[in-house]
């Protein structure tokens, strides 16, 4: 059934959306159809990507979630560098940490423990993760923000090229280490339980998919862009609340539903490796990338977030390091990771 609905959203709102951009439609109503047609488009994703994940196992499954998930975002905040919106992109990379740790964890956890009592992930992975999560926000988001409080914008943007390139660098040493050197040395039993799984799409039709969805949602994103201003001078949404809230919901939304089906399934080690691969993806490369890619721009942008950001991503992994380390979850503990993103979704909205 839900299936059949975000088939219908796609046919219906690819074209229309198109029409209404040519027409020079109300910016509200294009908003509106843009980011349900980019919800649908992201709704194949996550299904070609579950397909790939039956095939390449749960690692490389959840990379590939997480990596096509982030793909939407990536290509949103590509385009809203190009109009100068550094304020909302800074804020959809903040959004997209919050919303992967605790909306998605959470709403796994919690729609997974509300079908089995307990639900077991691999310990290992989880460990491997903190560690990396830790350092990603804490010492390479924190960081800058505390040593360039006497530097001039030259050297702060020095400063974030320079932590930019590290990071990169470090990510793909952290997918050589999961993929390749330490592949299997760390493995659970529930990694094998669903070999024999057969995926709903195959190979090539799933590749077909992603990269036709990728497309199109390359080109609503692109419009898309172009009503954010007006939309919050008529709502009285911040460029803040835009892009933590609504630009990250939109842009993740593959690996929100993706993640959430496989807790139902009972898939632990998938869903933990969308939720947080993704947002070591969003911290360690798509950030990174993104202060590399904004140096072609008229408007730089330095990897500089507002205290309250830094502080709401701080906890947010200091709650999730806490909850993931034992390698179990239940429906509770979804239920307090959920509580702790409602409560900064109100912050952020009253700033």
């Amino acid at each position: 059934m839900t299936n059949k609905i975000f088939m219908l959203l796609t046919f219906i709102g690819v074209p229309v959306s198109v029409i209404g951009t040519l027409m020079h439609w109300p910016s509200i109503i294009l908003f509106i159809i843009y980011c349900l047609t980019i919800i649908a488009l992201s709704s194949y994703m996550g299904r070609a990507t579950e397909s790939l994940a039956i095939v390449a196992g749960p690692r490389i499954g959840g990379l590939l979630n997480a990596t096509f998930g982030n793909a939407v975002e990536l290509i949103i905040s590509v385009f809203a560098l190009k109009a100068g919106l550094v304020g909302v992109v800074l804020a959809s990379l903040t959004g997209s940490v919050l919303g992967n740790l605790l909306l998605v964890a959470g709403l796994s956890f919690f729609v997974g423990g509300l079908k089995y009592k307990r639900q077991k992930f691999n310990v290992y992975d989880a460990r491997h993760n903190s560690g990396l999560l830790m350092f990603a926000v804490m010492i390479a988001f924190v960081i800058p923000e505390v040593f360039s409080m006497d530097m001039n914008d030259t050297k702060k943007l020095s400063l974030s090229v320079g932590i930019s390139v590290i990071l990169i660098l470090l990510y793909l040493a952290a997918l050589f280490f999961k993929l390749v050197t330490h592949r299997g040395v760390y493995q659970s039993d529930n990694e094998a339980q669903h070999h024999d799984e057969e995926p709903e799409w195959g190979k090539g039709r799933a590749i077909l998919v992603l990269l036709l969805a990728t497309l199109a949602v390359a080109y609503i994103s692109e419009n898309l862009v172009h009503t954010f201003e007006f939309v919050a001078e008529s709502f009285g949404w911040s460029e803040l609340f835009i892009g933590i809230i609504i630009v990250a919901i939109v842009g993740n939304a593959a690996e929100h539903a993706s993640a959430v089906l496989m807790a139902f399934k009972n898939k632990m080690d998938v869903a933990v490796e969308i939720a947080i691969g993704s947002t070591l993806q969003v911290a360690m490369f798509v950030a990174p990338v993104l202060v590399l890619i904004s140096l072609l721009y008229e408007k730089s942008m330095p990897l500089l977030f507002s205290w309250q950001e830094l502080i709401a991503m701080v906890s947010a992994v200091l709650l999730m390091v806490v909850i993931s380390n034992d390698g179990e979850t239940n429906w509770f503990e979804g239920l307090t990771l959920l509580a702790a993103y409602v409560i900064m979704g109100i912050g952020f909205y009253l700033i």
